[in-house]
């Protein structure tokens, strides 16, 4: 499609609700999927392997795809919320942060490691009866070890008190998906579960700042409104008290939205030139191992890869295609950064976003669309 000069193309209408979650949520998996495959390759083995642009769909792989913790844990995310909010349904009041921390330890029961003798018992839930979920997929030693202690970290009594791994932000998009929550409640409801598993100010604010991202988006912002919404909100209020925003985070964020800025298309400013290479994009916002790094290459690749305007001839697929890429091919954590990518970008777009051939190609895909149906029917969506 092309626009002549002074016409307006009508706006599409806004995805529902319901669309975002699944959208969101496939979204991710299907991110990680892919960057589960290159995710301990060094670029120049991803490219001796899959050609000089790298891994860019699912064809190049060999034996189908599998997703990893990462969508794991965000859908065990999704159930601890959804047991929250079927008891408030229900006229009973419940703790968020038990509901998730008791998902989470039938998560951890279900990569092989023993459970705590103080762990509490629960009952068997929906997503608790699904093979793949039961797979070890390299899940992360914070997480598990924050676990097995036992104890419900908190905030103020954090478990992992130096831990920054992007084991918290990666499973954090289902708290941006719930309606009808103020900006400061998402946060909490992130920041706290973080807590779960990381003690470090980084892990849980980074967390934080994309359950906002998400909330901004489901919300109807475009994608630089909810970027900058969630950097401002962080900013100016949700932390406890005497604790400020992390210098390494916010400088990353920063230079995330600095960076997407100038290889925008028609960008004029300084150092503008296109897309940051896999090598100068490890080289300014890291490899994705912590929370804040994470953060910074998925929300990269989905800025700097975004139609100039509403009018543009890309597509939502092709953006979501694009994105992907460049969340993948560099040296780090690419399932991790892509996981990221493909959740901001199903919460803005929708279903409408996913190519139909990944979603032919991704793992257990019933599992995914459960979840997403249960937690859309939940919440009135």
């Amino acid at each position: 499609m092309s626009i002549e000069p002074g016409s307006t193309a009508a706006a599409a209408p806004a995805p529902s609700h319901e669309s975002r979650i699944h959208g969101c949520l496939l979204g991710g998996a299907l991110g990680d999927s892919l960057g589960y495959a290159v995710e301990f390759a060094k670029i120049d083995e991803i490219r001796a392997t899959y050609g000089p642009e790298g891994l860019r769909d699912f064809t190049g792989l060999e034996g189908g795809s599998h997703f990893s913790d990462d969508t794991q844990m965000t859908l065990y995310t999704v159930d601890g919320l959804l047991e929250a909010l079927e008891w408030a349904n229900s006229g009973v009041a419940a703790d968020t942060n038990a509901c998730l921390w008791l998902a989470y330890l039938r998560w951890l029961g279900s990569q092989g490691e023993a459970l705590p003798d103080s762990a509490p018992f629960q009952p068997p839930r929906w997503i608790d009866s699904h093979a793949v979920l039961r797979h070890r997929r390299a899940p992360g030693n914070a997480c598990l070890s924050g676990l097995a202690t036992g104890e419900m970290g908190t905030v103020y009594r954090p478990v992992n008190p130096d831990s920054k791994g992007c084991g918290t932000v990666m499973r954090s998009a289902p708290f941006g998906l719930i309606p009808y929550v103020p900006a400061d409640a998402v946060y909490k409801m992130s920041a706290d579960a973080a807590s779960l598993t990381h003690g470090h100010p980084a892990a849980r604010q980074s967390a934080g700042v994309f359950s906002l991202l998400i909330h901004a988006l489901v919300s109807g912002k475009d994608l630089h409104e909810a970027a900058g919404a969630a950097l401002s909100q962080l900013q100016d209020g949700p932390l406890p008290k005497g604790e400020e925003p992390d210098a390494a985070l916010v400088d990353r964020f920063t230079t995330s939205l600095r960076l997407a800025a100038a290889a925008a298309p028609g960008a004029e400013s300084e150092g503008s030139g296109g897309l940051l290479g896999a090598e100068e994009l490890v080289r300014e916002l890291g490899e994705g191992w912590v929370a804040e790094e994470a953060l910074a290459v998925g929300l990269y690749a989905v800025l700097a890869t975004a139609p100039a305007t509403t009018a543009a001839a890309d597509s939502p697929e092709e953006h979501f295609r694009a994105a992907i890429a460049v969340a993948v091919n560099h040296s780090g954590d690419s399932d991790s950064t892509a996981s990221i990518a493909g959740n901001i970008l199903g919460a803005h777009y929708g279903e409408e976003c996913l190519p139909a051939d990944w979603l032919a190609a991704l793992e257990a895909p019933d599992v995914i669309r459960g979840m997403a149906a249960r937690l859309a029917a939940v919440t009135g969506a």
